[in-house]
């Protein structure tokens, strides 16, 4: 007879830990000694392999994969955090890998921290509270988000880059290895160094993901006209209106350009 809350299709390897209020999904497989408390659900085929912790409130979607060691929704060291019950929020589809470590929201933000679906998250990457993680993403094995960051869709960051407390990284963007990120990084741009400096839009991972020779062209055109006349950001966003009549993705970095709030790479 399957205990409450636990679909009887999972399996559930006799030395897990599993609370009675928590809710396990169908065909979801939790491995040996990992644990699961209370206010945690877990999606259908969902995978959790041996030696994780997951704790509440927390709801993990369908069809993720947790490999062991990773910790999952566990309360921020953040010294504001006084037990409130924040929340953290997985979507479909993620691979999380070992060691990771995922924390809840804050009453002073949010209130939840939240990852998109189909993310890949190496080995020991951090995502402090009240991020936002996309889908697409992929954050390459020691990458650490402070709190309120926010990683748009198919953003890349390779291994060990760190990102500042409300650092918004721009969709398509990628950030080379070692990458210290301490201000906004607009949509499709390539940051490398620490500080993080732009060095080109993020040509290879467009041409991966089907962007036209013509959009790759325009949106090179716009980084030149943002980085490389020495404009101010109000002249560069002045011209770029101009030009995403021709290359229409230019309004997407626009929009990156006009929301961020701690002032861009430059």
């Amino acid at each position: 007879m399957s205990e409450p809350n636990i679909h009887p299709s999972a399996k559930i390897h006799p030395t897990a830990v599993i609370d009675r209020a928590a809710k396990i999904g169908e065909r979801v497989e939790i491995g040996p000694y990992s644990i699961v408390e209370a206010d945690v659900s877990v999606g259908a085929d969902s995978h959790i392999a041996s030696h994780v912790v997951m704790k509440g409130p927390c709801s993990i979607g369908k069809n993720n994969r947790i490999f062991q060691f990773a910790s999952v929704g566990e309360e921020t060291p953040d010294l504001k955090y006084n037990g409130e019950p924040t929340t953290l929020t997985i979507g479909d589809n993620n691979i999380i890998r070992e060691g990771v470590t995922l924390h809840r929201g804050t009453v002073q933000d949010r209130g939840d921290t939240l990852i998109g679906n189909d993310n890949l998250l190496m080995a020991y990457v951090h995502v402090g509270h009240d991020s936002v993680i996309g889908n697409h993403c992929i954050l390459v094995n020691n990458a650490a988000l402070a709190g309120h960051v926010k990683v748009e869709d198919w953003a890349i960051l390779g291994g060990f880059t760190l990102v500042h407390q409300f650092c918004n990284v721009g969709a398509h963007c990628f950030a080379g290895m070692g990458s210290s990120i301490g201000k906004d990084i607009p949509a499709f741009m390539m940051v490398t160094g620490a500080p993080a400096a732009p060095r080109n839009i993020n040509i290879e991972g467009l041409r991966r993901r089907g962007f036209s020779k013509d959009s790759i062209n325009g949106l090179t055109q716009a980084y030149k006209i943002l980085y490389r006349r020495g404009l101010t950001l109000e002249q560069a966003i002045e011209e770029l209106t101009e030009l995403k009549v021709a290359c229409p993705e230019v309004a997407v970095l626009i929009d990156s350009l006009n929301n961020s709030t701690r002032g861009i790479v430059r």
